[in-house]
Protein backbone atom coordinates (compact mmCIF):
# COMPACT_ATOMS: atom_id res chain seq x y z
CA UNK A 1 0.00 0.00 0.00
CA UNK A 2 1.08 3.60 -0.49
CA UNK A 3 3.34 5.18 2.09
CA UNK A 4 1.89 8.49 3.27
CA UNK A 5 4.27 10.75 5.16
CA UNK A 6 2.70 13.17 7.57
CA UNK A 7 4.64 16.36 8.27
CA UNK A 8 2.88 18.01 11.17
CA UNK A 9 3.60 21.61 11.98
CA UNK A 10 6.24 22.15 14.63
CA UNK A 11 4.72 22.82 18.03
CA UNK A 12 6.00 23.18 21.54
CA UNK A 13 4.75 19.69 22.31
CA UNK A 14 6.66 17.83 19.58
CA UNK A 15 9.41 18.21 16.99
CA UNK A 16 9.30 14.52 16.12
CA UNK A 17 9.14 13.15 12.60
CA UNK A 18 6.02 11.05 12.06
CA UNK A 19 5.34 8.83 9.04
CA UNK A 20 1.94 7.21 8.66
CA UNK A 21 1.40 4.17 6.49
CA UNK A 22 -1.81 2.27 5.73
CA UNK A 23 -1.25 -1.37 6.68
CA UNK A 24 -4.83 -2.65 6.45
CA UNK A 25 -8.46 -1.62 6.69
CA UNK A 26 -8.78 1.09 9.37
CA UNK A 27 -5.24 0.24 10.49
CA UNK A 28 -2.23 2.54 10.37
CA UNK A 29 1.46 2.17 11.18
CA UNK A 30 3.15 5.12 12.81
CA UNK A 31 6.92 5.43 12.44
CA UNK A 32 8.02 8.03 14.98
CA UNK A 33 11.52 9.46 15.15
CA UNK A 34 12.49 11.44 18.24
CA UNK A 35 15.47 13.76 17.47
CA UNK A 36 18.73 13.56 19.38
CA UNK A 37 18.40 16.99 21.00
CA UNK A 38 14.99 16.01 22.47
CA UNK A 39 16.51 12.80 23.84
CA UNK A 40 19.42 14.68 25.44
CA UNK A 41 17.11 17.31 26.91
CA UNK A 42 14.82 14.69 28.44
CA UNK A 43 17.73 12.72 29.89
CA UNK A 44 19.18 15.86 31.47
CA UNK A 45 15.80 16.83 32.92
CA UNK A 46 15.24 13.34 34.35
CA UNK A 47 18.70 13.28 35.91
CA UNK A 48 18.19 16.74 37.41
CA UNK A 49 14.91 15.65 38.96
CA UNK A 50 16.53 12.49 40.32
CA UNK A 51 19.39 14.45 41.88
CA UNK A 52 16.96 16.87 43.51
CA UNK A 53 14.73 14.20 45.00
CA UNK A 54 17.25 11.47 45.88
CA UNK A 55 19.87 11.34 48.62
CA UNK A 56 22.88 9.02 48.82
CA UNK A 57 24.75 8.01 51.98
CA UNK A 58 27.31 10.67 52.85
CA UNK A 59 25.68 13.38 50.75
CA UNK A 60 22.90 15.84 51.43
CA UNK A 61 19.86 15.64 49.13
CA UNK A 62 20.72 17.23 45.81
CA UNK A 63 24.46 17.32 46.56
CA UNK A 64 25.57 13.90 45.27
CA UNK A 65 27.99 14.09 42.31
CA UNK A 66 26.36 13.76 38.91
CA UNK A 67 28.74 10.97 37.83
CA UNK A 68 27.90 8.95 40.95
CA UNK A 69 24.16 9.33 40.36
CA UNK A 70 24.54 8.21 36.75
CA UNK A 71 26.57 5.17 37.80
CA UNK A 72 24.05 4.26 40.53
CA UNK A 73 20.80 4.91 38.70
CA UNK A 74 21.77 5.26 35.04
CA UNK A 75 20.16 2.08 33.71
CA UNK A 76 16.85 2.53 35.56
CA UNK A 77 16.83 6.23 34.69
CA UNK A 78 17.22 5.53 30.97
CA UNK A 79 14.50 2.89 31.02
CA UNK A 80 12.03 5.19 32.76
CA UNK A 81 12.94 8.12 30.51
CA UNK A 82 12.65 5.98 27.37
CA UNK A 83 9.16 4.83 28.33
CA UNK A 84 8.08 8.41 28.99
CA UNK A 85 9.52 9.60 25.68
CA UNK A 86 7.69 6.84 23.78
CA UNK A 87 4.40 7.61 25.51
CA UNK A 88 4.72 11.37 24.95
CA UNK A 89 5.77 10.95 21.31
CA UNK A 90 2.85 8.63 20.59
CA UNK A 91 0.33 11.00 22.22
CA UNK A 92 1.72 13.96 20.30
CA UNK A 93 1.57 12.05 17.00
CA UNK A 94 -2.07 11.14 17.58
CA UNK A 95 -3.04 14.69 18.50
CA UNK A 96 -1.11 16.50 15.80
CA UNK A 97 -2.29 14.18 13.02
CA UNK A 98 -5.89 14.20 14.30
CA UNK A 99 -6.08 10.41 14.44
CA UNK A 100 -8.89 8.63 16.26
CA UNK A 101 -7.53 5.38 17.67
CA UNK A 102 -9.76 2.48 18.66
CA UNK A 103 -8.14 0.81 21.63
CA UNK A 104 -4.48 0.72 22.62
CA UNK A 105 -1.51 0.90 20.24
CA UNK A 106 0.23 -2.33 19.26
CA UNK A 107 4.03 -1.94 19.26
CA UNK A 108 5.81 -3.16 16.14
CA UNK A 109 9.17 -2.28 17.62
CA UNK A 110 10.16 -4.10 20.79
CA UNK A 111 10.14 -1.09 23.10
CA UNK A 112 12.08 -2.96 25.80
CA UNK A 113 15.01 -3.33 23.41
CA UNK A 114 15.17 0.37 22.57
CA UNK A 115 18.23 2.03 24.07
CA UNK A 116 18.60 5.74 24.74
CA UNK A 117 21.97 7.08 23.70
CA UNK A 118 23.13 10.65 24.15
CA UNK A 119 23.52 12.46 20.87
CA UNK A 120 21.44 9.90 18.93
CA UNK A 121 17.84 9.95 17.74
CA UNK A 122 15.41 7.12 18.54
CA UNK A 123 12.89 5.54 16.16
CA UNK A 124 10.00 3.20 16.95
CA UNK A 125 6.88 1.91 15.21
CA UNK A 126 3.37 1.19 16.46
CA UNK A 127 0.21 0.00 14.74
CA UNK A 128 -3.13 1.50 15.63
CA UNK A 129 -6.69 0.74 14.60
CA UNK A 130 -8.63 3.91 13.87
CA UNK A 131 -12.23 4.94 13.44
CA UNK A 132 -13.16 4.17 9.81
CA UNK A 133 -14.15 6.97 7.45
CA UNK A 134 -17.64 6.62 5.95
CA UNK A 135 -20.67 8.60 4.76
CA UNK A 136 -23.87 8.47 6.78
CA UNK A 137 -26.91 6.94 5.05
CA UNK A 138 -30.29 8.46 4.24
CA UNK A 139 -32.57 8.33 7.25
CA UNK A 140 -35.90 9.74 6.09
CA UNK A 141 -37.22 6.57 4.44
CA UNK A 142 -36.55 4.06 7.22
CA UNK A 143 -39.67 2.13 8.20
CA UNK A 144 -40.08 1.06 11.82
CA UNK A 145 -42.77 -1.23 13.20
CA UNK A 146 -44.08 -0.48 16.68
CA UNK A 147 -45.44 -3.66 18.31
CA UNK A 148 -48.59 -3.23 20.41
CA UNK A 149 -48.26 -5.61 23.31
CA UNK A 150 -50.86 -6.28 25.98
CA UNK A 151 -50.22 -7.69 29.45
CA UNK A 152 -52.20 -10.90 29.94
CA UNK A 153 -53.03 -13.05 32.96
CA UNK A 154 -50.65 -15.68 31.56
CA UNK A 155 -47.76 -13.21 31.73
CA UNK A 156 -48.64 -12.29 35.30
CA UNK A 157 -48.73 -16.00 36.20
CA UNK A 158 -45.30 -16.42 34.65
CA UNK A 159 -43.89 -13.54 36.66
CA UNK A 160 -45.45 -14.94 39.84
CA UNK A 161 -43.66 -18.24 39.16
CA UNK A 162 -40.44 -16.32 38.71
CA UNK A 163 -40.91 -14.52 42.01
CA UNK A 164 -41.63 -17.82 43.76
CA UNK A 165 -38.27 -19.10 42.53
CA UNK A 166 -36.60 -15.81 43.39
CA UNK A 167 -37.37 -16.18 47.11
CA UNK A 168 -37.48 -19.98 47.18
CA UNK A 169 -35.57 -22.09 49.67
CA UNK A 170 -32.18 -23.52 48.72
CA UNK A 171 -31.24 -27.10 49.56
CA UNK A 172 -28.13 -29.14 48.87
CA UNK A 173 -28.22 -32.08 46.48
CA UNK A 174 -25.34 -34.50 45.97
CA UNK A 175 -26.52 -36.42 42.88
CA UNK A 176 -29.33 -36.93 40.38
CA UNK A 177 -29.14 -33.27 39.35
CA UNK A 178 -32.26 -31.87 37.71
CA UNK A 179 -32.84 -29.04 35.18
CA UNK A 180 -32.52 -25.74 37.02
CA UNK A 181 -30.07 -27.01 39.65
CA UNK A 182 -26.86 -25.06 40.12
CA UNK A 183 -23.45 -26.62 40.62
CA UNK A 184 -20.47 -25.04 42.35
CA UNK A 185 -16.98 -26.38 41.74
CA UNK A 186 -13.41 -25.72 40.67
CA UNK A 187 -12.21 -25.61 37.07
CA UNK A 188 -8.97 -26.06 35.18
CA UNK A 189 -8.97 -25.15 31.50
CA UNK A 190 -6.18 -26.49 29.26
CA UNK A 191 -5.41 -26.01 25.57
CA UNK A 192 -5.12 -29.15 23.46
CA UNK A 193 -1.57 -30.46 23.49
CA UNK A 194 -0.60 -28.55 26.62
CA UNK A 195 -0.29 -29.86 30.16
CA UNK A 196 -0.41 -26.64 32.16
CA UNK A 197 -3.84 -24.99 32.46
CA UNK A 198 -4.22 -21.47 31.11
CA UNK A 199 -7.06 -20.73 33.53
CA UNK A 200 -8.05 -21.96 36.99
CA UNK A 201 -10.79 -20.95 39.39
CA UNK A 202 -12.20 -22.40 42.61
CA UNK A 203 -15.75 -20.98 42.54
CA UNK A 204 -17.20 -21.71 39.10
CA UNK A 205 -20.99 -21.85 38.78
CA UNK A 206 -22.65 -24.13 36.23
CA UNK A 207 -26.39 -24.41 35.73
CA UNK A 208 -27.97 -27.71 34.69
CA UNK A 209 -29.72 -26.83 31.39
CA UNK A 210 -33.48 -26.31 31.59
CA UNK A 211 -35.90 -28.33 29.52
CA UNK A 212 -36.28 -25.55 26.93
CA UNK A 213 -32.53 -25.04 26.44
CA UNK A 214 -31.99 -27.91 23.98
CA UNK A 215 -29.42 -29.35 26.35
CA UNK A 216 -27.07 -26.38 26.02
CA UNK A 217 -25.53 -24.48 28.89
CA UNK A 218 -22.61 -22.23 29.70
CA UNK A 219 -19.35 -23.17 31.37
CA UNK A 220 -16.73 -20.45 31.88
CA UNK A 221 -18.76 -18.20 29.61
CA UNK A 222 -18.64 -20.72 26.74
CA UNK A 223 -21.78 -22.30 25.30
CA UNK A 224 -21.55 -26.08 25.57
CA UNK A 225 -23.80 -28.25 23.41
CA UNK A 226 -25.06 -31.38 25.15
CA UNK A 227 -24.18 -30.14 28.62
CA UNK A 228 -27.24 -31.98 29.97
CA UNK A 229 -25.77 -35.28 28.72
CA UNK A 230 -22.32 -34.44 30.08
CA UNK A 231 -23.76 -33.82 33.56
CA UNK A 232 -26.14 -36.79 33.50
CA UNK A 233 -25.30 -39.19 36.31
CA UNK A 234 -22.70 -36.85 37.81
CA UNK A 235 -22.46 -36.36 41.56
CA UNK A 236 -20.65 -34.20 44.09
CA UNK A 237 -16.96 -35.16 44.13
CA UNK A 238 -16.82 -36.07 40.42
CA UNK A 239 -14.49 -34.33 37.98
CA UNK A 240 -16.19 -33.91 34.61
CA UNK A 241 -14.09 -33.33 31.45
CA UNK A 242 -15.70 -30.93 28.98
CA UNK A 243 -14.07 -30.48 25.59
CA UNK A 244 -15.03 -27.61 23.30
CA UNK A 245 -13.62 -25.28 20.64
CA UNK A 246 -13.38 -21.61 21.58
CA UNK A 247 -15.19 -19.29 19.13
CA UNK A 248 -13.09 -17.11 16.83
CA UNK A 249 -14.71 -14.00 18.32
CA UNK A 250 -13.73 -14.70 21.93
CA UNK A 251 -12.22 -11.72 23.72
CA UNK A 252 -9.05 -13.68 24.59
CA UNK A 253 -6.99 -13.86 21.43
CA UNK A 254 -4.70 -16.58 22.80
CA UNK A 255 -7.51 -19.16 22.87
CA UNK A 256 -9.55 -18.19 19.80
CA UNK A 257 -10.32 -21.20 17.64
CA UNK A 258 -8.41 -23.49 20.02
CA UNK A 259 -9.70 -26.80 21.31
CA UNK A 260 -9.70 -26.76 25.08
CA UNK A 261 -10.62 -29.17 27.85
CA UNK A 262 -12.29 -27.92 31.02
CA UNK A 263 -11.93 -30.19 34.03
CA UNK A 264 -14.89 -29.33 36.28
CA UNK A 265 -14.76 -30.74 39.81
CA UNK A 266 -18.22 -30.62 41.42
CA UNK A 267 -18.10 -29.55 45.04
CA UNK A 268 -21.74 -28.69 45.71
CA UNK A 269 -25.19 -28.98 44.15
CA UNK A 270 -27.96 -26.46 44.91
CA UNK A 271 -31.69 -26.86 44.25
CA UNK A 272 -34.33 -24.17 44.76
CA UNK A 273 -37.81 -25.08 45.96
CA UNK A 274 -40.30 -22.38 44.89
CA UNK A 275 -41.94 -20.37 47.68
CA UNK A 276 -45.70 -20.43 48.08
CA UNK A 277 -47.88 -17.58 46.83
CA UNK A 278 -48.62 -16.60 50.42
CA UNK A 279 -44.88 -16.28 51.09
CA UNK A 280 -44.48 -14.02 48.06
CA UNK A 281 -47.42 -11.86 49.21
CA UNK A 282 -45.89 -11.56 52.66
CA UNK A 283 -42.37 -10.92 51.32
CA UNK A 284 -43.50 -7.86 49.36
CA UNK A 285 -45.85 -6.54 52.03
CA UNK A 286 -49.04 -6.92 49.99
CA UNK A 287 -52.53 -7.31 51.46
CA UNK A 288 -53.41 -10.27 49.30
CA UNK A 289 -52.69 -12.01 45.99
CA UNK A 290 -54.88 -9.60 44.02
CA UNK A 291 -52.83 -6.61 45.14
CA UNK A 292 -49.62 -8.49 44.27
CA UNK A 293 -50.96 -9.26 40.81
CA UNK A 294 -51.79 -5.59 40.28
CA UNK A 295 -48.26 -4.57 41.23
CA UNK A 296 -46.83 -7.20 38.92
CA UNK A 297 -49.03 -5.93 36.09
CA UNK A 298 -47.71 -2.39 36.59
CA UNK A 299 -44.12 -3.67 36.54
CA UNK A 300 -44.76 -5.72 33.40
CA UNK A 301 -46.31 -2.71 31.68
CA UNK A 302 -43.20 -0.70 32.45
CA UNK A 303 -41.02 -3.53 31.18
CA UNK A 304 -43.18 -3.76 28.05
CA UNK A 305 -42.56 -0.07 27.35
CA UNK A 306 -38.82 -0.65 27.68
CA UNK A 307 -38.96 -3.62 25.33
CA UNK A 308 -41.20 -1.82 22.85
CA UNK A 309 -38.67 1.01 22.58
CA UNK A 310 -35.86 -1.54 22.34
CA UNK A 311 -37.67 -3.40 19.55
CA UNK A 312 -37.84 -0.18 17.54
CA UNK A 313 -34.18 0.58 18.18
CA UNK A 314 -33.13 -2.90 17.05
CA UNK A 315 -34.95 -2.38 13.75
CA UNK A 316 -33.12 0.92 13.26
CA UNK A 317 -29.77 -0.70 14.07
CA UNK A 318 -30.35 -3.49 11.57
CA UNK A 319 -31.33 -1.02 8.86
CA UNK A 320 -28.32 1.22 9.48
CA UNK A 321 -25.94 -1.73 9.23
CA UNK A 322 -27.45 -2.71 5.88
CA UNK A 323 -27.27 0.82 4.47
CA UNK A 324 -23.65 1.64 5.25
CA UNK A 325 -20.63 -0.27 4.04
CA UNK A 326 -17.12 0.53 5.17
CA UNK A 327 -13.96 -1.36 5.94
CA UNK A 328 -13.37 -2.55 9.47
CA UNK A 329 -10.08 -3.72 10.99
CA UNK A 330 -9.20 -7.15 9.60
CA UNK A 331 -9.59 -8.87 12.92
CA UNK A 332 -11.30 -8.17 16.19
CA UNK A 333 -8.67 -7.15 18.71
CA UNK A 334 -8.92 -8.43 22.25
CA UNK A 335 -9.90 -4.96 23.43
CA UNK A 336 -12.58 -4.56 20.77
CA UNK A 337 -14.09 -7.96 21.51
CA UNK A 338 -14.12 -7.20 25.21
CA UNK A 339 -15.82 -3.84 24.72
CA UNK A 340 -18.43 -5.34 22.38
CA UNK A 341 -19.26 -7.94 25.02
CA UNK A 342 -19.40 -5.33 27.79
CA UNK A 343 -21.81 -3.20 25.75
CA UNK A 344 -24.05 -6.20 25.18
CA UNK A 345 -23.89 -7.02 28.89
CA UNK A 346 -25.09 -3.48 29.68
CA UNK A 347 -28.03 -3.96 27.30
CA UNK A 348 -28.96 -7.17 29.10
CA UNK A 349 -28.74 -5.44 32.48
CA UNK A 350 -30.96 -2.65 31.13
CA UNK A 351 -33.54 -5.21 30.04
CA UNK A 352 -33.68 -6.59 33.58
CA UNK A 353 -32.32 -10.07 32.97
CA UNK A 354 -31.07 -12.08 35.94
CA UNK A 355 -27.39 -12.84 36.49
CA UNK A 356 -27.88 -16.42 35.24
CA UNK A 357 -29.67 -15.26 32.09
CA UNK A 358 -26.97 -12.70 31.36
CA UNK A 359 -24.22 -15.32 31.61
CA UNK A 360 -26.20 -17.56 29.25
CA UNK A 361 -26.75 -14.74 26.74
CA UNK A 362 -23.08 -13.75 26.85
CA UNK A 363 -22.09 -17.38 26.22
CA UNK A 364 -24.47 -17.45 23.24
CA UNK A 365 -22.96 -14.18 22.04
CA UNK A 366 -19.42 -15.61 22.11
CA UNK A 367 -20.64 -18.57 20.05
CA UNK A 368 -22.01 -16.38 17.27
CA UNK A 369 -20.31 -15.78 13.97
CA UNK A 370 -17.49 -13.36 13.28
CA UNK A 371 -19.93 -11.47 11.02
CA UNK A 372 -22.29 -10.75 13.92
CA UNK A 373 -19.42 -9.53 16.13
CA UNK A 374 -18.09 -7.30 13.35
CA UNK A 375 -21.57 -5.89 12.73
CA UNK A 376 -21.74 -4.88 16.38
CA UNK A 377 -18.41 -3.07 15.99
CA UNK A 378 -19.74 -1.44 12.83
CA UNK A 379 -22.84 -0.33 14.72
CA UNK A 380 -20.67 1.23 17.43
CA UNK A 381 -18.91 3.43 14.85
CA UNK A 382 -22.24 4.30 13.22
CA UNK A 383 -23.91 5.35 16.45
CA UNK A 384 -20.85 7.34 17.51
CA UNK A 385 -21.00 9.35 14.27
CA UNK A 386 -24.76 9.81 14.46
CA UNK A 387 -24.51 11.00 18.05
CA UNK A 388 -21.85 13.49 17.00
CA UNK A 389 -23.88 14.69 13.99
CA UNK A 390 -27.00 15.12 16.14
CA UNK A 391 -25.08 16.71 19.03
CA UNK A 392 -26.24 14.09 21.52
CA UNK A 393 -24.70 14.61 24.94
CA UNK A 394 -24.93 12.45 28.07
CA UNK A 395 -24.70 13.99 31.52
CA UNK A 396 -23.90 12.49 34.90
CA UNK A 397 -27.54 12.67 35.98
CA UNK A 398 -28.60 10.49 33.05
CA UNK A 399 -25.90 7.93 33.81
CA UNK A 400 -26.92 7.84 37.47
CA UNK A 401 -30.57 7.48 36.47
CA UNK A 402 -29.79 4.50 34.25
CA UNK A 403 -27.72 2.89 37.01
CA UNK A 404 -30.57 3.42 39.49
CA UNK A 405 -33.04 1.79 37.10
CA UNK A 406 -30.81 -1.24 36.50
CA UNK A 407 -30.12 -1.51 40.24
CA UNK A 408 -33.84 -1.56 40.98
CA UNK A 409 -34.33 -4.40 38.49
CA UNK A 410 -31.52 -6.37 40.12
CA UNK A 411 -32.66 -5.64 43.66
CA UNK A 412 -29.41 -3.92 44.72
CA UNK A 413 -28.58 -0.40 45.88
CA UNK A 414 -27.55 2.05 43.11
CA UNK A 415 -24.25 2.92 44.82
CA UNK A 416 -23.42 -0.79 45.08
CA UNK A 417 -23.99 -1.29 41.35
CA UNK A 418 -22.05 1.86 40.50
CA UNK A 419 -19.09 0.63 42.53
CA UNK A 420 -19.23 -2.76 40.76
CA UNK A 421 -19.30 -1.10 37.34
CA UNK A 422 -16.49 1.30 38.23
CA UNK A 423 -14.22 -1.45 39.56
CA UNK A 424 -14.78 -3.59 36.46
CA UNK A 425 -14.25 -0.66 34.09
CA UNK A 426 -17.77 -0.87 32.68
CA UNK A 427 -19.13 2.49 33.83
CA UNK A 428 -18.26 4.02 30.44
CA UNK A 429 -20.46 1.44 28.73
CA UNK A 430 -23.47 2.81 30.65
CA UNK A 431 -22.82 6.26 29.19
CA UNK A 432 -22.44 4.77 25.70
CA UNK A 433 -25.70 2.88 26.16
CA UNK A 434 -27.56 6.04 27.17
CA UNK A 435 -26.00 7.92 24.24
CA UNK A 436 -26.97 5.24 21.73
CA UNK A 437 -30.54 5.02 23.04
CA UNK A 438 -30.97 8.81 22.92
CA UNK A 439 -29.52 8.92 19.41
CA UNK A 440 -31.69 6.07 18.12
CA UNK A 441 -34.84 7.51 19.71
CA UNK A 442 -34.18 10.91 18.13
CA UNK A 443 -33.65 9.41 14.67
CA UNK A 444 -36.81 7.30 14.98
CA UNK A 445 -38.81 10.35 16.14
CA UNK A 446 -37.40 12.82 13.60
CA UNK A 447 -36.90 10.68 10.49
CA UNK A 448 -38.40 7.20 10.56
CA UNK A 449 -41.85 6.20 9.32
CA UNK A 450 -43.39 4.44 12.32
CA UNK A 451 -46.46 2.21 12.02
CA UNK A 452 -48.23 0.07 14.63
CA UNK A 453 -48.51 -3.70 14.28
CA UNK A 454 -50.21 -6.29 16.45
CA UNK A 455 -48.34 -8.63 18.75
CA UNK A 456 -49.06 -11.53 16.40
CA UNK A 457 -47.74 -9.63 13.37
CA UNK A 458 -44.62 -8.66 15.30
CA UNK A 459 -43.91 -12.22 16.37
CA UNK A 460 -44.38 -13.47 12.81
CA UNK A 461 -41.99 -10.82 11.53
CA UNK A 462 -39.31 -11.78 14.05
CA UNK A 463 -39.78 -15.50 13.40
CA UNK A 464 -39.35 -14.93 9.67
CA UNK A 465 -36.19 -12.90 10.24
CA UNK A 466 -34.70 -15.56 12.52
CA UNK A 467 -35.73 -18.23 10.03
CA UNK A 468 -33.76 -16.56 7.26
CA UNK A 469 -30.66 -16.52 9.40
CA UNK A 470 -30.50 -12.71 9.37
CA UNK A 471 -27.94 -11.84 11.99
CA UNK A 472 -27.09 -8.34 10.86
CA UNK A 473 -27.84 -6.70 14.17
CA UNK A 474 -27.73 -7.49 17.84
CA UNK A 475 -27.63 -11.07 19.03
CA UNK A 476 -30.85 -10.47 20.88
CA UNK A 477 -34.19 -11.56 19.52
CA UNK A 478 -35.09 -8.00 18.65
CA UNK A 479 -36.55 -6.60 21.83
CA UNK A 480 -40.11 -7.24 22.93
CA UNK A 481 -41.71 -10.57 22.22
CA UNK A 482 -45.32 -11.02 21.27
CA UNK A 483 -45.97 -12.59 24.63
CA UNK A 484 -44.70 -9.49 26.36
CA UNK A 485 -42.81 -11.68 28.78
CA UNK A 486 -39.35 -10.97 29.92
CA UNK A 487 -37.05 -12.83 27.57
CA UNK A 488 -35.67 -16.04 28.94
CA UNK A 489 -33.45 -18.77 27.64
CA UNK A 490 -33.72 -21.30 30.41
CA UNK A 491 -36.18 -22.29 33.05
CA UNK A 492 -33.55 -21.35 35.57
CA UNK A 493 -34.71 -17.74 35.20
CA UNK A 494 -35.24 -15.94 38.45
CA UNK A 495 -33.60 -18.46 40.72
CA UNK A 496 -32.39 -17.23 44.03
CA UNK A 497 -29.28 -15.17 43.53
CA UNK A 498 -25.93 -16.28 44.80
CA UNK A 499 -23.31 -14.00 46.25
CA UNK A 500 -20.53 -15.86 44.47
CA UNK A 501 -19.20 -14.08 41.42
CA UNK A 502 -19.10 -16.07 38.22
CA UNK A 503 -15.81 -16.35 36.41
CA UNK A 504 -15.15 -16.82 32.73
CA UNK A 505 -12.03 -17.70 30.81
CA UNK A 506 -11.60 -14.01 29.97
CA UNK A 507 -10.92 -13.19 33.62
Amino acid sequence: MADTTATPEETTSSSNEVKIKEVGPARKRLTITVPADAIDEKLEASLATLMTETSLPGFRKGRAPKALMQKRFGSALKTETRNQIVADAYSAAIEENQLKPVGDPEPVTNIDELELKEGQSMEFEVDIEVVPDFDLPKLDDIEIKKPQLEITDEMIDGELDRQRLQIGAESKVDSNFQPGDRLVGSVKATRKGEEEPFFEHEEALVGVPGEDADGRGQVLGLLIDGLDRILKGAKVGDTIPITTTVPETHEREDIRGKEITIAYSIRQGIRVTPASLDEVVERYGMVDENMLREQIKLALEQRRDYEQADAMRQQLYEELIKRVDFELPEKLSENQAGRILHRYEMELLYRGLSAEEIEERLAESRAQSVEVARNRLKLFFLMSRLAEENQIQVNEQEVNGRIAMIAAQRGVRPEQLRNELTKSGRITEIAIQVRDHKTADKIIHDFAKVSDITAEQWQKMRDEKLGTGDSSGDSSDGGAKASGKKKTTKKTTGKKKTTKKKKTAKD
